[in-house]
């Protein structure tokens, strides 16, 4: 363990796992966004030829798992576990994507924090040599997480400018014991963070200060600064979170500089889609890590990322209640060999 381990929350990664493949599955409005060319598979229907907004999540989740095997060149019987998660009450959205798949599964729930959490616990299980291939991944659907949380849609609300809309996507990665793609090489996990935010349609106040406290201690565990990424970049924050964190980074004379950036920042062009503060849900950092962010760094754009994906750990319950909203944060470093592409 004392080899492992680096200060109170960061571990680090001796074997470094490799990424086999990545996948992403998103929805009309994400395909009408600027990362376009690099999904996967952009779905015209919402329905994804289903009867329900539940029922379509897990459709596209699985399908998303299917395309990543194809990728991976791997069947399903070929991974060692699955850990999966979404938005939804006890997680119905992976949960019935995968019960067909005769693999070992775990649930797995952060929130927004999914992909990262996700990633770390598949990572770390190969590294500590539990298994030689597992797969990470996770959704997240507008209407369904609009249902759950919020009004139904046939209410028509009105959006206030602080909030953030759910992407429609599902991301997943295969994580082998060896391999020339990016590699899990530290791991930190966040620990909860409340500060004190109860409007749901706030999320990017409730989850900065989450991503400053986990961002924070990586750089002192690990002795590295923001200049030691070619991205950091968190999910998902949105446009007022993403100016919070960049400030209380600044309070600490802590320039995050421009390589900055979020997965709710990037989805989306916010003004032109009307999106508000920018895109939320599990599917958004997981989409953008899978294809965005994977391909700048096969190419060699970004040789050494820093993932954070964030989340509000809230339920519909505890929002009735006039509970706050807990944060929380996971950073996992993704770094390439040696770092140069063709790009």
């Amino acid at each position: 363990m004392a080899v492992k381990r680096l200060g109170k929350q960061t571990v680090r990664l001796e074997s470094a796992p490799a990424v086999a493949a990545g996948a992403c599955v998103v929805g009309k409005k994400e395909g009408e966004g600027p990362l376009r060319k690099w999904f996967d598979y952009i779905s015209e229907d919402s329905y994804f030829g289903q009867k329900s907004w539940e029922k379509a999540e897990s459709v596209m989740l699985n399908k998303c798992f299917a395309l990543c095997c194809d990728k991976a060149k791997l069947v399903p019987s070929d991974l060692d576990y699955i850990f999966a998660g979404d938005l939804l009450n006890q997680c119905i959205g992976s949960t019935f994507a995968a019960r067909d798949i005769p693999v070992p599964y775990w649930g797995v729930y952060g929130a927004c924090s999914t992909m990262a959490e996700t990633l770390s616990l598949a990572a770390m299980v190969i590294d500590g040599g539990f298994a030689d291939c597992a797969c990470a991944m996770t959704s997240s659907h507008f209407c369904s997480a609009e249902r759950q949380f919020r009004l139904p849609l046939e209410y028509g609300g009105q959006r206030t400018p602080t909030a953030q809309w759910t992407v429609t996507g599902a991301g997943a990665l295969i994580l082998a014991a060896h391999g020339d793609g990016p590699r899990v090489t530290h791991v930190t996990t966040g620990t909860i963070r409340d500060a004190g935010v109860t409007d749901a349609n706030n999320m990017g106040a409730a989850m900065a200060p989450a991503a400053y406290m986990t961002l924070r201690a990586h750089f002192e565990d690990t002795g590295r600064t923001p200049a030691d990424y070619d991205a950091i970049i968190t999910g998902d924050l949105g446009e007022v979170g993403h100016a919070i964190l960049t400030d209380l980074f600044l309070k600490d004379g802590v320039d995050l500089g421009p390589c900055s950036t979020d997965c709710g920042l990037l989805i989306y062009a916010r003004r032109g889609q009307d999106v508000h503060a920018g895109g939320s849900g599990c599917g958004c950092s997981a989409s953008v890590l899978c294809g965005h962010v994977l391909q700048r760094m096969t190419c060699g754009d970004w040789p050494r990322v820093l993932f954070a994906a964030t989340g509000a750990l809230m339920s519909p319950t505890s929002s009735l209640q006039g509970e706050s909203i807990p944060g929380i944060c996971h950073a996992v470093a993704l770094e390439m060999n040696g770092g140069e592409g063709n790009c």
